[in-house]
Parts: structure tokens; C-alpha cells; sequence
């Protein structure tokens, strides 16, 4: 994608996570997509950074850059929601668009998906916008189901499962192979 496009994924991912933390329309839902505008849109944008630099969807579009900002916050209480910008700017390349990228540099092989359209389609916009929406909808599914996103706590019904599926793997594993 062009920065158009991550601009508005960002744009519309940092206010539709605002939606997703604060659901009713109240001042806390404009306090969240003010406080998220700008590090989504910021991390929307940060790996391209590599343009200037390095090799461009190489350099800084990997699991070792994301990796790096999603413990920032853990590690330096900082640079809070930067990973989401970052990581939707990697789904969007890898969706979205036709060449994909080296999500394990210094590896170069790109990876993507082959339904995605070229940065100067006409479509671009309306695949952008496609994709932000689905980003909110499983970021939804995060904040909802897993890890309370404004507090980074697992959900209670995750602990449960835990257990569980450890249970069902050792299960596995003491049946051998099949």
C-alpha cells in the first residue's frame, strides 16, 4: 500500500479500537481516539521508514521489528499501541497488496497473499478500508475474548482455558504418534 492508505488504516483502526474499548458514545470513547490517533498512525507508518534506509519491505517490515515494539510497553511503559500500527501495516502489505513481505529478514523471501492489488489500483482505497474494518473486528475479538487491551490482563476465560488445552496436549502427546 501507498501512504495514503496506511494513513487511513491507521485513522480508522486507532478510532474504531477507541469504539472497541469504550463502546458506549460517551467522552470516554473521544479520550481513547485521541490518546490512540497518534501511535497507530505512527506505527501505520514506521516501517516504511525503510524507504530511506536498508531495503524497503525488508528492513523493517519483519516479526523482529514487531516484536521489538509490542515489548516496549511491557519493558519501558511506553510506545503504548505503536505494535498495532506496526502490525496492521504488515497485514495490509500482505494483503493488500500484490508483492508481500520479509517477515523473517534477513530470510528475503516476501511473503503475501495473491488477492491483493497494485499500491496505484484504483481499488487500493476500498481494499484498505475492507481490511481496516476486519482489523477492528478481530482486534475486537482480542480486547473481548483474550487480553483486555487497555490493561494488557488476560481475560478470566483464558486462564480457564489454559489448562485445559495443556490437558488436551499432554493428552496427545502421551497417545504417540498416530
Amino acid at each position: 500500500m501507498n501512504k495514503r492508505g496506511h494513513v487511513s488504516n491507521g485513522v480508522l483502526l486507532a478510532l474504531g479500537l477507541a469504539v472497541v474499548v469504550s463502546p458506549a458514545p460517551e467522552l470516554g470513547t473521544l479520550e481513547w481516539a485521541v490518546e490512540l490517533l497518534p501511535p497507530v498512525v505512527l506505527g501505520a507508518l514506521l516501517p516504511d521508514i525503510d524507504t530511506e534506509f536498508g531495503r524497503h519491505r525488508k528492513t523493517l517490515h519483519n516479526l523482529p521489528v514487531l516484536g521489538l515494539f509490542v515489548a516496549y510497553p511491557i519493558l519501558f511503559d511506553n510506545l503504548h499501541f505503536v505494535w498495532v500500527g506496526i502490525a496492521t501495516h504488515y497485514i495490509l502489505d500482505i494483503v493488500g497488496s500484490k508483492r508481500g513481505i520479509a517477515l523473517f529478514y534477513p530470510y528475503e523471501q516476501e511473503y503475501g497473499l495473491p488477492i491483493g492489488v497494485a499500491v496505484s489500483s484504483d481499488r487500493a482505497g476500498l481494499v484498505t478500508t475492507i481490511i481496516s474494518v476486519a482489523e477492528v473486528a478481530l482486534l475486537g475479538v482480542l480486547h473481548f475474548f483474550v487480553v483486555d487491551l487497555t490493561t494488557a490482563g488476560l481475560r478470566p476465560a483464558v486462564y480457564e482455558l489454559l489448562p485445559e488445552a495443556a490437558a488436551q496436549f499432554v493428552q496427545v502427546a502421551e497417545a504417540g504418534p498416530i
